[in-house]
């Protein structure tokens, strides 16, 4: 399997743009993605309860069975509301529409966001896309890549420095300054 790449912001207005016009659901997934940083795993499994009204929210990760404590942005938390008005509380957030109250499938999640990514150009994408751009921007931000490290639960911070393209960025600019 190829590596992903995080979205380059330049994308990401467009990105949300396009997927606000197609579907509601896949716009908040993706939003989701990118103000919490949790695994595609983690998201589809949240429940309107989980985060409706919230300021918090407190989920077990599925890959690691590590507790995790995740702050909900003001404007995430606005999207949210106005998403979860006429839903009920044990809806999944992200559901499909087979079956009856089943959230969307990894591979659907991964589809809707290959399809976005070719209508605006963009390559090597997938649904870890948006938790490695939530990281990049963190650590732009923030400059803390230990920090960090400890938000995506990696165990050594080389792991998080690769995860989020920023070891192979730095390699990219030196061999481009080589001969100048």
């Amino acid at each position: 399997m190829r590596e992903v790449k995080p979205i380059r912001e330049d994308k990401i207005d467009e990105f949300k743009s396009v997927l606000k016009e197609k579907n509601i659901r896949d716009y908040i997934m993706f939003e989701l993605g990118l103000n919490l940083g949790l695994r595609i795993s983690d998201i589809l499994k949240l429940r309107v309860k989980d985060v409706h009204n919230k300021d918090i929210l407190y989920i077990v990760e599925q890959k690691t069975d590590k507790f995790k404590e995740v702050p909900i942005s003001p404007q995430l938390k606005k999207e949210l509301k106005k998403y979860c008005e006429n839903k009920a509380e044990y809806e999944y957030l992200i559901k499909s529409r087979k079956g009856f109250n089943e959230p969307i499938k990894r591979q659907r999640a991964y589809r809707i966001l290959k399809d976005v990514s070719k209508m605006i150009g963009i390559e090597r994408i997938g649904t870890h896309s948006m938790r490695k751009t939530f990281g990049r921007k963190y650590y732009k931000r923030f400059n803390d890549m230990e920090e960090l490290r400890k938000y995506f639960n990696h165990d050594r911070v080389e792991t998080t420095r690769r995860y989020i393209g920023v070891e192979q960025e730095e390699i990219n600019k030196k061999i481009r300054s080589l001969w100048s």
